[in-house]
């Protein structure tokens, strides 16, 4: 019998958000226990990424995350700081898989093979897996943000560029999970809020 290649999806959440990390997340399946309803994230509600989560988790072979925080986003550009996290969620992975699968159009540096797959995260479902656990894992960090930064209520927006948040930026200026690369916030960055 020979041996299952290892393929491991990679994803990351929160390039867009005016705060917060991002975070990626790389997922090796089991053929053996597929897994239903594998989806982009965002097209999935916040119950059903839940449960997918929790069943990735269980019947994954191996799955880790890596982030990057907020001070480098602003020290390296978002789209490096999103390669970075990439890297080290594969980094992490207990096995070297013999092949990544990398959402959108651009690979981080590995030490294994890698494509990028442009929608990735809708047609390949290792990918999706690992949109589901970065999605997870990147908004329950925005809630725990939202009970020390109550007034900027990333509960709700996760640090999207909303109204609310804006208003709220404006109102409070930034917060020290602000990304002050990020215009909006880099205009407002003369206020700053002690909190």
């Amino acid at each position: 019998m020979t041996p299952i290649s290892l393929i491991a999806g990679v994803d990351e959440v929160g390039r867009g958000p005016l705060a917060g990390p991002v975070v990626a997340a790389a997922v090796i399946l089991d053929p053996a226990q597929p897994i239903v309803g594998l989806a982009d994230s965002k097209k999935l509600s916040a119950a059903r990424r839940e449960r997918l989560a929790t069943e990735i988790r269980t019947k994954a072979l191996a799955w880790a995350l890596g982030r990057a925080e907020v001070s480098e986003i602003d020290r390296f550009n978002i789209l490096q700081a999103s390669l970075l996290a990439m890297r080290r969620a594969v980094s992490a992975l207990p096995v070297v898989p013999a092949k990544v699968l990398v959402d959108g159009n651009r690979c981080p540096r590995l030490a294994c093979p890698c494509e990028a797959i442009v929608k990735g995260d809708a047609t390949v479902p290792a990918i999706s897996a690992a949109s589901i656990l970065a999605k997870v894992v990147r908004d329950a960090e925005l809630c725990q943000l939202h009970q020390r930064y109550p007034h900027y209520d990333f509960g709700r927006h996760k640090g999207y560029p909303t109204a609310l948040h804006l208003e709220a930026l404006r109102r409070h200026g930034p917060c020290p999970e602000h990304r002050r690369s990020f215009a909006p916030v880099a205009a407002l960055r003369q206020v700053v809020i002690e909190i």
